[in-house]
């Protein structure tokens, strides 16, 4: 570190440090006015495509959610900023891009990239929130320990990674289980695989969603009564892990579908045309029996894996729906912003490729819903692009705090002026990378996306790109990048606004 970086790094510090007293200060002041906050339920769903009746999927049985969105403002264009679990939920809680902290990897740990940074339910302890978590909220697993310090009381865990029946391990630790509780890092290969799915008759806590609802029920009857008494407002996060691989659910929700309509993949070969560090096969899928560990995926077993990707949407439903009713039950909704977000969506077979860690639109696009009451206008849609960094600042505006001015630098931008009129435009496109061979950068417009793929530093010249158009291609069949370099050059233009890219 130079003479100059190290100056302006120790500055920035001390800047911080007497912002930290400033506020602390502050909030010793303003403490009476933290109970006239609204309270805020953060409801994160991992692999959550919007294959949800809501978003006009009409083979999802999805009751819940749908009546959710009913009472929110439901964004048709939302992206994530990585489609991978644990970067993505590091964008959530710090509002910046991977690009932007570094943090792109399942192993990344926060706090050694970024160790000032202010995550979204800290900044909100700073003005008398009591913030919780349950559930999957910052990713735990391979390598990475999730972040203790977001919280203000130890976080309930629960597992990812679930069977009950004995024949889905073979009474061994699979894969995929040592990959998410940090075991045998470095045997993957030598253990055997977990089951793709199973079904079993059984009641909906006997996996851990269900728990996860039950537990958070009885922290919101606990909040309820802390705000009642003591005038303190709660921020509780709720990760749910299903449709999350593998497919574990009551036999009940599987039942909800006829497998014979169920949507098939109707195109399984990568776009004509595409540079080939963009493509996928394999992957996560394979560490998953009875799916080969290379190769295609027969028609039969496809059918079986969307089966239980539907069937596990539906159970998480249900889950958040107990959760929801019981805000409702408490009298609590008319005092608390909920935000329905997933952190990434999930091919099935399209393209050929399964679950996500691609930039294509299936891997990308997620479900965002926020009901902010007096806010939102119940059961609104919006077109506007959005992103996940968005929620941060999003948040903050709503319960009445301050612009974030934090360590790490926010990237996202406040959506509240489209909560209010859902016709309000505020930006034109939304951002996302995945890190391969290349970093690839995306711009998604409402019509288009480019894909830029080179390594951090090389030049513009050495780039690869790819763009699609889903007006006239919504299926990605083909890249029209070399057949249309006027759009790829009016796409450049907006990747030429951001930074230059932390290393990967």
């Amino acid at each position: 570190m130079s003479g100059w970086t190290a100056g302006r790094e120790g500055q920035r510090r001390g800047c911080w440090g007497i912002f930290g007293f400033l506020m602390g200060w502050m909030l010793a002041c303003v403490g009476g006015q933290a109970g006239d906050r609204p309270n805020v339920l953060m409801i994160l769903v991992d692999d959550l495509k919007p294959a949800l009746g809501c978003y006009g999927d009409v083979v999802a049985r999805t009751p819940h959610l749908d009546r959710f969105a009913a009472r929110s403002l439901r964004f048709q264009l939302a992206y994530c900023n990585q489609s991978v679990c644990a970067p993505s939920r590091f964008t959530l809680m710090l509002g910046a891009h991977s690009t932007s902290t570094g943090l792109y990897h399942l192993g990344s740990r926060l706090r050694s990239v970024q160790p000032e940074a202010v995550t979204l339910p800290q900044y909100f302890a700073r003005f008398g929130y009591r913030t919780e978590s349950l559930g999957k909220v910052f990713h735990i697993g391979h390598g990475n320990d999730g972040d203790a310090a977001s919280f203000a009381v130890p976080h309930f865990s629960d597992r990812v990674i679930e069977y009950l029946d004995p024949a889905s391990t073979g009474g061994r630790l699979t894969r995929e289980e040592a990959f998410f509780s940090n075991q045998r890092l470095g045997e993957i290969g030598k253990l055997p695989r977990g089951a793709a799915f199973e079904a079993p008759d059984v009641d909906d806590e006997r996996y851990a969603d269900g728990r996860v609802a039950a537990e958070t029920i009885r922290r919101l009857q606990q909040a309820k009564e802390r705000r009642e008494l003591e005038g303190v407002p709660f921020f509780v996060v709720a990760g749910f892990v299903r449709p999350h691989l593998p497919f574990s659910a009551p036999k009940k929700y599987w039942d909800l579908y006829d497998p014979a309509e169920l949507p098939m993949p109707r195109r399984e070969q990568l776009p004509e045309g595409a540079p080939e560090v963009a493509g996928k096969r394999g992957g996560e899928i394979s560490n998953y029996a009875p799916v080969p560990e290379s190769g295609a995926i027969e028609v039969d077993l496809q059918r079986q894996l969307i089966h239980g990707y539907y069937a596990s949407t539906s159970y998480v439903d249900a889950q958040i729906g107990k959760v929801l009713d019981e805000l409702e039950r408490l009298g609590l909704s008319e005092k608390t912003i909920v935000v329905l977000w997933g952190d990434h969506g999930f091919h099935l077979g399209d393209l050929g490729i399964w679950t996500k860690h691609t930039n294509y639109e299936q891997a990308n696009r997620i479900p965002l819903m926020i009901s902010a009451p007096g806010v939102t206008m119940p059961g609104s849609s919006t077109r506007q692009l959005a992103e996940s960094v968005d929620v941060y600042p999003t948040l903050a505006e709503l319960a009445g705090l301050p612009v974030p001015d934090v360590p790490q630098g926010l990237d996202g931008i406040s959506l509240v002026p489209v909560l209010r009129n859902p016709e309000r435009r505020i930006r034109d496109h939304a951002y996302h990378v995945y890190p391969k061979a290349k970093l690839g950068r995306a711009i998604r417009t409402e019509r288009y996306r480019l894909v830029e793929w080179k390594r951090v530093g090389d030049p513009e010249t050495a780039a690869e790109y790819e763009l699609y158009d889903y007006e006239v291609d919504p299926e990605e069949t083909r890249n029209l990048a070399g057949r249309h370099p006027e759009i790829v050059s009016q796409l450049q233009q907006r990747l030429r606004v951001y930074p230059q890219p932390r290393r990967p």
